[in-house]
């Protein structure tokens, strides 16, 4: 067992291995969260440039409450805090909010220099 707690080396080589173990897990876990995000976000650009060609809104508040009491109720299956769901679900909204707006004002910059 651990005989201090100021450091690595004074730690049972079976806690250190297991330490890593689990580190691994971890760098491996967040990899695929930041390759999932990386899909959605593809997903979500191509929401953006649809609803700009089509001038509809960037932001659309029904189906965000919708996804919002969906991600919550998911947290609360998988024994993840539902405020936290919630939070992070809020800051990627925001960021698609933010990419479907800069979209939409491409596409009209598009069109009055298109003419159309």
């Amino acid at each position: 067992m651990t005989t201090s707690n100021t450091g690595t080396g004074d730690v049972d080589l079976a806690v250190r291995e297991e330490l890593g173990r689990l580190r691994d897990s971890i760098d491996n876990i967040d990899a695929a969260v930041v390759h999932m995000l990386a899909e959605r976000f593809k997903a979500t650009q191509q929401v953006g440039r649809l609803k700009a060609v089509h001038q509809l809104p960037p932001a659309d508040p029904a189906r965000e409450a919708r996804q919002i009491a969906r991600l919550r109720a998911l947290a609360e299956n998988a024994k993840l805090d539902p405020a936290f769901a919630e939070k992070f679900l809020n800051f990627i909204i925001a960021e698609v909010i933010r990419h479907h707006e800069s979209i939409a004002e491409d596409t009209v910059n598009n069109r009055e220099t298109d003419g159309h």
